[in-house]
């Protein structure tokens, strides 16, 4: 038996903490996070953005001058539970395939800028009252003094609410959303990563709520996930998708969001239903609140300007199950 094992298990309001063991038989029951043991907590509002007609493929996730690159880690088990706890020494960083020596490690609940990208297309009439929900109880599962931004797009994004860390304010303007015209996710992901110039913390993540493929953007695939490798922003998907879609872009969507959210450290949840939709968003606030961050220098400093991939392996502790790791893929190094 393995001590200081916590499980958390979620509803769609309220969050319990209760402790329990590891490994043992009744290990498979329904419980959402295993945690190795507790976290310790740690104790300008943007204006509205507007779509450029020029895309700047160019804002690099790491300034010129600084020279340690941060990356952000979530490791789950195989029933999808946020693993805590872990040290230092139980991670391995790559740079291009050559071993990193790590050189900063937190585990603390740090607050995170987060922007949210509502679909309010047509297709989302009767989904529509199941996503304010998740909305709503995804900011309640955040740390108080995370910030929030609400963007919704149909025919074109628009950002409904700058940054707030009142869910009060969130949860009266998503009232007002409406469902009707067609899908430009492209253009509300650009808008999105633009809205985070405005963020006041350091860490930024993006959540989209859609439920299908882009049919309507100004912006290309290609360029936007240029945009998303080259900003310093995890995102996160919950897809809900209609496998018997009858449009191509219908059917490329799940992929099309998969490959968005696992370029930035983050993930697509593909729903099968819709009912599930709230406690998968607050799954997700909890993996935002229980993230690793290691950070390192690489050696040489790259000034190329290049793509560097980036690939966290984990040296677990004995006797733990199978576990997988979520980190960003890489980055743009700055040119000289």
């Amino acid at each position: 038996m393995r001590p200081g094992i916590v499980l958390h298990v979620f509803s769609a309001v309220v969050i319990l903490l209760i402790v329990a063991t590891f490994p043992r038989p009744a290990y498979a029951q329904n419980n959402d996070d295993v945690h190795i043991r507790p976290r310790i907590d740690v104790t300008e509002v943007g204006g509205k953005g507007a779509l450029s007609g020029t895309l700047n493929t160019h804002t690099r996730p790491f300034k010129a001058d600084a020279d340690l690159v941060l990356v952000p880690v979530t490791v789950t088990d195989s029933y999808n539970r946020v693993v805590t706890g872990l040290e230092k020494n139980n991670f391995a960083v790559f740079e291009d395939k050559k071993k990193e020596r790590i050189q900063s490690f937190s585990s603390e609940d740090a607050p995170v800028s987060i922007g949210i990208i509502f679909d309010m297309s047509g297709s989302m009439s009767d989904k529509l009252e199941k996503a304010r929900e998740a909305v709503v109880q995804f900011a309640q599962s955040a740390n108080p003094q995370d910030e929030f931004f609400l963007i919704g797009f149909s025919d074109r994004p628009e950002l409904i609410s700058g940054f707030t860390s009142r869910v009060e304010d969130l949860q009266s303007n998503l009232i007002q959303t409406t469902a009707k015209g067609q899908t430009a996710l492209l253009d509300a992901i650009y808008l999105g990563i633009t809205e985070m110039h405005s963020a006041k913390h350091q860490r930024r993540a993006l959540l989209i709520i859609s439920d299908g493929g882009d049919n309507h953007s100004r912006y290309t695939e290609g360029e936007v996930k240029s945009m998303v490798e080259e900003a310093d922003v995890q995102i996160f998907g919950i897809g809900i998708f209609d496998y018997a879609a009858r449009t191509d872009e219908e059917r490329e969507g799940p992929e099309l969001l998969s490959e968005i959210t696992e370029a930035t450290g983050g993930r697509t949840f593909a729903l099968d239903n819709i009912n599930d939709l709230p406690d998968v968003a607050a799954k997700i606030g909890i993996q935002l609140r229980n993230e690793y961050v290691v950070g390192y220098v690489p050696a040489p400093k790259p000034t190329d300007g290049k793509w560097h991939k980036i690939k966290v392996k984990l040296i677990p502790p004995k006797g733990l199950p199978p576990l997988s790791v979520y980190a960003k893929k890489g980055y743009y190094a700055p040119g000289e």
